[in-house]
């Protein structure tokens, strides 16, 4: 096994008060762990989150076995999307790539695993044609095509669409106060004991508009405050504040929509118990993070992005996966079109968790298309 080696890699500066390290601030930097396997460089892959830290993630070792040098890179937010642009997410990503051209490597590829889909996804598009030049709250994002060197490939397993499609498939709508997490209508709760699984038809249809109807309430709102902040003199230009309660997909519950090899529940443990939780998806965040992430404002769509690419991309489908379904497996294969095939890792769970070997499958899937290329 190659040795494991630290990357210590300076970005360019982001938005004020983007940490609470000073040093973070004024000379921000992003770290990543790879193995480089002996002889020449062929091929590196890069596997990033938005948010999660993948230096310890379970390809970097496996790859590497297999010829291929893989680096799990955090971006600057590694631990705390509150105040997380994707715009500047990319912009990490793109270091990442710059780092392992500079390196020597022929061709790089990116892993885009979970939430990490969306964010490669993401780049690559930009990284074709740059088209991200304002946030979506409309300040200029400074992005440079000479941040974002295209790669030659994309990998994609157990792939969220987005960050937006996330929050809109699993928000709570039965949240009557924004300011209570406790507030429920329990005529639209999933987890009240009137609504029996499997759920009926007329159910899941109210349950879905309604989680439409808060999301669009909540991106209403946060425009408008946004718009306040930005016309009040001496205001401050952001704000966080909390979204309660997004964790209520019925698939979590109800086997037979959408169906695959997953057991009920979350990737987390018991679903409602997340819901309400004190930390969980888009829990805490700004104005300007939710709009880059969580709103239909947002501009990191997955499928929307692949499409837009032309790169070769493998999907790797992990069927017993609780948080992405057939449904999610065909969005990204419409997106990919003639560019795209996939692979089942039959039984595996969205992070292979306790399923030692399920992983050398998804290594030698990624390791034989990469080669070919």
């Amino acid at each position: 096994m190659p040795e494991l080696q630290l990357a210590v890699i300076d970005v360019k500066p982001g938005a004020v008060l983007e940490s609470q390290s000073g040093l973070q601030m004024l000379r921000p930097r992003i770290y990543g762990a790879y193995r480089a396997p002996a002889g020449p460089k062929k091929i590196a892959a890069i596997v990033m989150h938005p948010t999660s830290n993948f230096m310890g993630h379970y390809l970097i070792g496996p790859l590497a076995e297999r010829g291929i040098c893989c680096m799990g890179l955090n971006s600057r937010y590694a631990g705390n999307d509150t105040v997380l642009l994707m715009e500047r997410a990319i912009q990490d990503l793109g270091a990442g790539v710059q780092f392992l051209r500079a390196a020597g490597y022929e061709k790089v590829l990116l892993v885009g695993n979970s939430g990490g889909a969306a964010l490669a996804s993401f780049y690559q598009a930009q990284a074709e044609k740059l088209t991200a030049h304002h946030f979506p709250d409309g300040d200029p994002t400074h992005l440079h095509p000479d941040d974002l060197p295209p790669v030659d490939g994309i990998a994609l397993c157990a792939a969220h669409q987005g960050r937006s499609t996330l929050m809109r498939d699993w928000i709570d709508p039965s949240v009557t106060d924004e300011h209570d997490p406790l507030s429920v209508d329990r005529a639209l709760d999933m987890y009240d004991a009137r609504h029996p699984v499997p759920y009926g038809a007329e159910f899941l249809a109210r349950f879905g508009a309604a989680q439409k109807a808060r999301l669009d309430r909540i991106e209403a709102w946060a425009l408008e405050r946004l718009r306040l902040l930005r016309s009040t003199p001496g205001a401050p230009r952001d704000q966080t504040f909390i979204v309660y309660r997004t964790h209520a997909d019925p698939r979590c519950l109800d086997l037979s929509i959408d169906a695959n090899d997953r057991a009920a529940g979350s990737v987390w443990g018991d679903a409602r118990q997340v819901n309400y939780s004190a930390n969980a998806m888009g829990r805490t965040t700004s104005l300007t993070a939710f709009l880059s992430q969580w709103s239909s404002r947002s501009q990191a769509d997955g499928p929307t992005n692949l499409a837009r690419t032309t790169v070769p991309k493998l999907l790797l489908t992990y069927t017993a996966d609780q948080s992405t379904f057939p449904s999610t497996r065909d969005a990204w294969l419409a997106a990919g079109g003639d560019r795209i095939r996939n692979v089942d890792i039959v039984g595996g769970n969205h992070y292979l968790a306790g399923q030692p070997a399920l992983v050398p499958l998804a290594a030698d899937a990624i390791a034989e298309w990469a080669k070919a290329l």
